[in-house]
């Protein structure tokens, strides 16, 4: 018989205990995220309902997502001290994993195209994370997993584990707390959750969540212009793929990605850009809330469904989330020259939810 096999370090264990008190105690420093009601007219009956992500330490819903992965990482040892992570990001995951890198002392490389925004490029360097370029977007998966597989890293992988590394039956996740904060609402359980899907992982935690805890609300995920995510659920398709980026950034992939799980979702809307981008620009007229086009895609379905309820005579909330900060944007979504380069034509979208909040009249533009 062989020698038993023991691989145990004390000095590893404990290295990785203190990881995850590291991170654990960033999730104990940052209070959950606001809760805010958008303004409609009484007597509608219906309540809007906005969570604020972009408070997050890293300013956006990834910072959930990347504290997540990095626990996961973290007790399954694939993070051990002086591991290298790496990712296939150039948006708001790859900030937020820079952070949480930093937080816990390991090095951090983000794979990205060359296109990738200044922006973006800085918050990541700014966490000292390192950024790596590759010529085509698809080609991230592969040289993210070559860069690992060379420097003895982690591919930490967003998109294949985002839809596990989150406890779904609770344990202070987004959907736990939306339910907790609408506990002394007048509409306490809601009659729809709205969001988009960039990894799928947030849409499966929220589903996952109001299927185990046996809540009638449903799950609806909007879906921007290019994206895979809507065809690919309508066809039942699990490979469809677009192989064109989205032009609203966090949301839509050119492919089905392994962490999106079609059978949690209950309706999927198609948003237009130009839709997004007005949706996110009347928030900030009307409420002063400045955020990024993700969230003009939710609200954008927030209004489809509010228009819904108004013509089945249903009363109840609807709750989307604010899943970043506008300063982000304010060379595209906020920028005249950029949106008009872009062919997008704003106006027709937001005469549509201008019109529709003054008299509940639903009628959006021919698409």
């Amino acid at each position: 018989m062989p020698d038993p096999v023991d691989r145990s370090c004390s000095h590893t264990r404990a290295w990785v205990n203190e990881a995850i008190r590291l991170v654990e105690a960033d999730a104990n420093r940052s209070a959950d995220t606001h809760l805010h009601p958008f303004p409609l007219p009484a007597e509608w009956g219906i309540e809007v309902y906005l969570k604020d992500e972009s408070v997050h330490p890293t300013g956006s819903l990834k910072h959930r997502l990347a504290r997540s992965l990095f626990l996961y990482a973290l007790v399954n040892g694939w993070i051990v001290e002086g591991t290298t992570v790496v990712e296939a990001s150039s948006g708001s995951t790859a900030v937020s994993e820079a952070y949480f890198a930093g937080l816990i002392g390991v090095p951090f490389v983000a794979v990205m195209p060359r296109s990738t925004s200044p922006q973006k490029i800085a918050l990541i360097e700014r966490y000292g994370g390192r950024c790596h370029y590759v010529d085509r977007a698809p080609a991230m998966y592969e040289e993210a997993q070559r860069l690992a597989a060379e420097c003895g890293g982690h591919y930490i992988d967003q998109f294949t584990y985002a839809e596990r590394a989150t406890d779904w039956r609770g344990n202070n996740n987004i959907a736990e707390s939306i339910f907790g904060q609408l506990a002394l609402e007048r509409y306490p359980i809601p009659e729809w959750i709205v969001m988009g899907a960039g990894t799928g992982g947030t849409s499966a935690t929220i589903g996952r969540y109001l299927r185990y805890r046996r809540h009638p609300t449903r799950l609806a995920v909007v879906d921007p212009e290019n994206s895979a995510f809507f065809p690919g659920w309508t066809t039942g398709a699990a490979d469809y793929g677009t192989g064109m980026p989205s032009r609203i950034e966090g949301i839509g992939r050119p492919r089905m990605e392994p962490s999106f799980v079609p059978t949690l979702i209950d309706l999927m809307i198609p948003v237009p850009d130009a839709a997004s981008v007005a949706a996110a620009r009347h928030l900030h007229a009307v409420t002063g809330r400045f955020a990024g086009g993700s969230t003009g895609t939710n609200l954008w379905g927030v209004w489809h469904l509010v228009a819904r309820m108004r013509d089945a005579g249903v009363r109840g909330s609807v709750v989307t989330l604010i899943c970043d900060g506008g300063e982000r944007y304010r060379h595209s979504y906020y920028d005249d020259g950029w949106v008009a380069a872009q062919g997008m034509d704003l106006p027709p979208y937001t005469a549509a939810i201008e019109r529709f909040l003054a008299t509940g009249e639903w009628a959006p533009p021919p698409t």
